[in-house]
């Protein structure tokens, strides 16, 4: 389960935005969005890659039931994996970079070190 911050949606409209946000994520490597969701997001795609590190069935079938598109699933347990084996976690960064324009919501970028 995800951190204690609810976002201002219900659990289930909760749990699917961060899901598409986070395949969305690793899909890409960066994202923008507000400081909080980047607080959320990050531990899930970090969880996310550790499960690829495992490779194991039981851990491809783990990441299937969260990741929303069996392509990106392919592309953590391969690229991802590979690329993080040596690292320890700490695969994501979080920046700041200011206020958003139209509601001053203060925003950052997510990225994958």
């Amino acid at each position: 389960m995800p951190g204690t911050r609810k976002l201002g949606k219900q659990t289930d409209q909760r749990m699917a935005m961060l899901r598409q946000q986070v395949t969305d994520f690793l899909d890409k490597g960066r994202m923008e969005t507000t400081v909080t969701r980047a607080k959320e997001i990050a531990p899930l795609a970090e969880k996310m890659i550790g499960l690829g590190k495992k490779n194991t069935l039981a851990s491809r079938r783990q990441a299937l039931a969260f990741i929303t598109r069996e392509d990106v699933v392919t592309k953590t347990f391969s690229e991802l994996a590979t690329k993080y084996a040596e690292r320890n976690g700490g695969y994501t960064r979080i920046t700041r970079i200011g206020p958003r324009r139209g509601d001053a919501a203060e925003m950052a970028v997510v990225e994958l070190v």
